[in-house]
């Protein structure tokens, strides 16, 4: 009628038993093998006497907790429906409110909800879902490969992370108690490359030895010096199919924005007499859709901006492009930025610059070789994580060199 057994992570004992043609698995919060025992045995008491027809379920009280609780819930306080997991995921994407998350987000939300089902029993009480089966989750997604690499730890914890924020989003009316994720383990993973020029990339790969994921990996690390942004604005300028392309790449190179940021400015955003742009960010607040910073604009940003904004084809985003019909000037999507930009760069010696993000790590790799203190790139970027900053901090040569030389005599 039930068993017990215990999670090998946490040692707790759980309880699993039938009822009404549905399997409940709870937790017994107890290490305790005894105490578990005499749970199991009361359990299966009051299962006994709901099957005699001794003892009923009162029409409000949850059959899991009622029947844990040797029948004593009498079901006054208002349940939380009991949902499959399948159905708890689908119905969060249902209701989630437009414009709550950025459609980046939402599609990354969507892979890993994708996952979530093709991997755990999505048929079973989202409830019942404990920190052995996502433990076990995440050793199957280990074990997968994309590519010729297996999945890594850093992806594997972001989907942990949105289960864990759809779980507290489920907490107002279908589940209960925090989510069953602490204790996980992921594994140890690979620290990225710390950025290096184009130079120092060639070099190391010319010694021979390294793979081709490897020497992508080191690709990956990639940052432009000044004379090379300068190389690369140019091919743009002389190559792009669309005169926004030019100006778009200009204020990434000089300002350090992220694409979406750089999607989102408005032609209000720009103040070329205080040499300054409003940025409008969706990553910093959990508590609001937008907010903003300022970052200062170099000369190469005005002097292309400037021209570019008196030939603009109309509307308030600062980059944007005609419609499939050419009848109307559209605010540019995601794909169509990184189309123009991978079209523009083509065929080039160029090419190995894969996305705007290595535009945006050179802004703060040229900042640090530079020794501009941290706290104004901290301020430029928007926010930052340690591991990134530990990523260029050995461009920072007068502080390092200063450093050292205090242990001369």
């Amino acid at each position: 009628m039930a068993s017990i057994q215990q999670d090998p992570q946490s040692k707790n004992f759980r309880i699993r038993f039938r009822y009404g043609g549905r399997r409940y698995f709870r937790s017994l919060k107890t290490t305790e093998l005894k105490v578990a025992q005499s749970i199991l045995g009361r359990v299966e008491d009051t299962l006994r006497l709901l099957e005699q027809g001794r003892l009923e379920i009162p029409p409000k009280a949850e059959p899991g907790k009622f029947i844990l609780s040797d029948g004593k819930i009498n079901g006054d306080k208002q349940h939380k429906k009991d949902i499959a997991l399948k159905e708890l995921l689908e119905t969060y994407q249902k209701r989630l409110p437009n414009g709550a998350k950025e459609p980046t987000t939402i599609k990354m939300e969507t892979t890993h909800i994708n996952n979530l089902l093709r991997l755990l029993p999505k048929r079973r009480s989202a409830n019942s879902i404990t920190s052995a089966d996502l433990q076990h989750y995440v050793e199957k997604r280990l074990k997968e490969k994309r590519g010729e690499r297996f999945i890594s730890p850093e992806t594997v914890k972001r989907e942990m992370d949105t289960f864990r924020s759809i779980w507290n989003w489920a907490t107002r009316e279908y589940v209960e108690g925090p989510p069953p994720t602490s204790g996980l383990t992921f594994g140890k993973r690979d620290e990225k490359l710390p950025f290096m020029t184009w130079d120092e990339i060639e070099t190391r790969i010319a010694r021979g030895g390294l793979s081709e994921q490897e020497q992508a990996d080191h690709w990956a690390s990639l940052y432009l010096t000044m004379e090379q942004i300068l190389e690369f604005l140019k091919h743009a300028k002389e190559h792009a199919r669309y005169p926004f392309v030019h100006p778009m790449l200009t204020l990434v190179a000089y300002t350090g924005v992220r694409r979406s940021e750089m999607m989102r400015s408005r032609i209000d955003d720009f103040d070329f007499e205080s040499r300054m742009v409003l940025v409008r960010e969706k990553k910093r607040s959990k508590d609001k859709a937008t907010t903003f910073r300022r970052v200062d604009m170099a000369e190469p940003v005005v002097k292309v901006l400037q021209p570019w904004f008196a030939n603009h084809p109309g509307g308030q985003y600062a980059f944007c492009m005609p419609s499939l019909d050419n009848e109307s000037i559209e605010a540019l999507t995601c794909d169509q930025a990184r189309d123009q930009f991978r079209r523009t760069f083509a065929k080039s010696k160029w090419q190995k610059v894969k996305g705007f993000h290595v535009l945006r790590h050179s802004f703060a790799s040229n900042l640090a070789s530079k020794g501009v203190d941290q706290r104004i790139i901290d301020l430029w970027m928007g926010h930052q994580t340690e591991e990134m900053r530990l990523r260029y901090r050995h461009l920072l040569p007068t502080t390092r060199k200063s450093a050292i030389g205090l242990l001369t005599v």
